[in-house]
């Protein structure tokens, strides 16, 4: 066999370099070495192939949450909701994308876990107190709370005052229904 040449089981020219020494017929060498390893596996464990363990994560908490916005675009948003929890583990910004994940799923108490979390973990955070304010208005419960909340956003955050003016607006719509 030629050095080019790729080993195949089915190859006659494989299947054909048996060699007989004094009687005996022996494998070639290639087939012998697949067969001491197959009987090693079955010895040393089963069949179980050894395992790669990563001790590392290879990817940035910034990168996790870049791969999350690229699976949420997709729409695959199990798989965005997993990298926002990788990156969670240093990076609380990903906890606003967490609850942004359960409010589309419409887990809305998971939402609302997420977002207080984002609070704890970043109280500057002017989106995340829209949020949860939104989410109240959504649920209608806890008006007063989402006032309050909004309001905290536009303090926080001065240049999104329409953004988050448009849920206090909203809030205080519904407050005056009830």
């Amino acid at each position: 066999m030629g050095k080019d040449k790729v080993l195949d089981a089915t190859d006659k020219e494989t299947v054909n370099s048996y060699k007989r020494v004094k009687g005996k017929t022996y494998l070639a060498p290639c087939l012998f070495i697949i067969l001491l390893a197959a009987c090693y596996l079955l010895l040393a464990g089963g069949c179980a192939m050894p395992k790669i363990i990563i001790l590392d994560d290879p990817l940035s908490p910034e990168e996790h949450i870049t791969l999350g916005v690229v699976y949420e675009k997709k729409g695959e948003i199990d798989n965005a909701l997993k990298e926002y929890k990788l990156a969670s583990k240093k990076l609380p910004l990903a906890y606003l994308y967490m609850g942004n994940i359960f409010f589309q799923k419409n887990e809305l108490d998971e939402a609302k876990s997420a977002y207080r979390k984002a609070i704890k973990k970043d109280p500057n955070n002017s989106d995340v107190y829209n949020n949860l304010a939104w989410l109240y208005y959504t649920k209608k419960e806890n008006l007063d709370e989402a006032e309050t909340l909004a309001l905290k956003a536009v303090e926080l955050n001065p240049s999104k005052k329409d953004i988050y003016q448009d849920t206090l607006e909203k809030i205080r719509e519904l407050k005056g229904q009830k």
